[in-house]
C-alpha cells in the first residue's frame, strides 16, 4: 500500500483543530486551498498507510458536530521527492490500537458494502455464473466450473456479513443477508430449471460436490481468512484465488441439478458442501477482523458490534460443530453407532 491523501472539507472555525492533526508524527505533509464561496477551506494532508486510520479517527472526532464538513480518501500512486523510510519498528513492540498497514475501516465498510448490494448486475452476474457452472458440471469443463466461480459475485455478500456482525452494523448485515439467501437461492433455482433440459449424468466434476471432507472445511477457513486478509490489504487480486480455492456457486448449481434429477443423496452431500463453505468463510472471515482490529470508532457503537460478535460467535461456532458431527456420519454412516445402539436396547 502506497501513501494516502486525506481531503478534508470544513468551515473556518476547525481550521485550528485541525492544524493540531497536521503537526502530529502521523502526517508526512499538508497544505490548504483558498476558501471557497461559502467561507469552507480544503486542507489535504499526506499520511503514510498504517497511519490513516488514526489521523481519521481524529478527524472525525473534530467534524462530528460539522454537518457541511467533509472527509476524502485519495490514493497516491507515487511522490517526489520520495518519501524517506523510517527505521523497521521492533517486530517485538506491540502494534498501537488504530494502526493498520491497509486499508482503514471506512474504506473497508464502503467496498463490503458495494460487494453486499442486491441489485440487477449482481442477479445477473449470479444467474449467468450458475448457467456457466451448470454447463461446465454437466460437460466436466474444468475450464467452464473454473470461470464461474470468478464471475460469480457470491463471496461478498459473505465478507460483508461478518464485517457487519464485526461493527455491528445491523442495516449491513440484514442487506448481506438477503443478498445471500436471493444469490443462493437463484443459483438453485437456475440449476433446478437447466436439469429439466439435460439428462441426468455423472462426471468427476458432478461427483466433486458430493465429497464432503475434514480437508474441506479446513480449505474453507483458510480461504475464508485469505479473502479477508487480501480485502484488509487492499490486494483485489488475491479475493481471486479465494473465489476459486472455495467456490459456494459450484455445490449451489450441484444441489439444484441433483434435486431435478431427484437424486436425494448426491443433493444432500452438495448441500452439506455448501454449508461448509457458507459457515468456515464466515467463521475464518469474523476472526481475522478481530484479530486485526477492526472495530467501530464510538464506545456505544462498540457495545453493540462486541454483543453482535458474540452472537455471529456463537452462532457459527455451533454451525461448525454440526458439520463435524455430520462430516463423520457422511463418511462413516451410522454402523459406528451399533455398540451404543445394542447397550441402550
Amino acid at each position: 500500500m502506497g501513501l494516502k491523501v486525506l481531503e478534508i472539507i470544513s468551515p473556518k472555525a476547525e481550521i485550528e483543530a485541525i492544524e493540531q492533526v497536521t503537526n502530529s508524527d502521523e502526517v508526512v505533509d499538508w497544505w490548504r486551498s483558498s476558501p471557497f464561496d461559502d467561507e469552507r477551506f480544503s486542507t489535504s494532508m499526506m499520511v503514510k498507510p498504517d497511519n490513516v486510520q488514526t489521523v481519521l479517527d481524529a478527524l472525525q472526532q473534530i467534524l462530528d458536530h460539522c454537518k457541511d464538513a467533509r472527509v476524502m480518501i485519495h490514493s497516491v500512486d507515487a511522490t517526489l521527492p520520495k518519501i524517506e523510510e523510517e527505521e523497521e519498528p521492533d517486530p517485538q513492540t506491540e502494534e498501537e490500537p488504530g494502526k493498520s498497514n491497509g486499508l482503514t475501516r471506512e474504506e473497508l465498510f464502503e467496498q463490503v458494502e458495494t460487494g453486499s448490494e442486491l441489485n440487477q448486475t449482481y442477479l445477473l452476474l449470479t444467474a449467468l455464473s450458475a448457467i456457466v457452472a451448470a454447463i461446465g458440471m454437466v460437460e466436466n469443463s474444468v475450464a467452464a466450473v473454473i470461470g464461474a466461480m470468478v464471475i460469480a459475485p457470491l463471496l461478498g455478500p459473505n465478507l460483508a456479513l461478518a464485517l457487519g456482525s464485526t461493527l455491528g452494523e445491523t442495516t449491513l448485515t440484514r442487506k448481506a443477508s438477503i443478498a445471500n439467501l436471493v444469490g443462493l437461492g437463484l443459483a438453485i433455482g437456475v440449476a433446478f430449471l437447466i436439469s429439466f433440459l439435460i439428462d441426468p449424468t455423472s462426471n468427476a466434476q458432478l461427483e466433486a460436490r458430493t465429497v464432503v471432507s475434514y480437508g474441506a472445511l479446513i480449505l474453507a477457513l483458510a480461504s475464508g481468512a485469505a479473502a479477508v486478509l487480501s480485502l484488509l490489504a487492499g490486494v483485489a487480486t488475491g479475493l481471486v484465488g479465494v473465489m476459486v480455492a472455495v467456490a459456494l456457486m459450484p455445490p449451489a448449481v450441484a444441489l439444484g441439478l441433483f434435486l431435478g434429477w431427484g437424486q436425494w443423496t448426491q443433493a444432500g452431500q452438495a448441500l452439506l458442501l455448501l454449508f461448509i463453505n457458507i459457515t468456515a468463510i464466515n467463521l475464518s472471515a469474523k476472526l481475522i477482523l478481530v484479530f486485526r482490529g477492526v472495530t467501530p470508532r464510538r464506545w456505544p457503537d462498540k457495545s453493540r458490534a462486541k454483543k453482535s460478535s458474540r452472537w455471529a460467535f456463537t452462532f457459527w461456532g455451533l454451525s461448525i460443530g454440526i458439520i463435524i458431527v455430520l462430516i463423520y456420519f457422511a463418511q462413516h454412516g451410522l454402523k459406528d453407532l451399533a455398540p451404543i445402539f445394542e447397550w441402550l436396547r
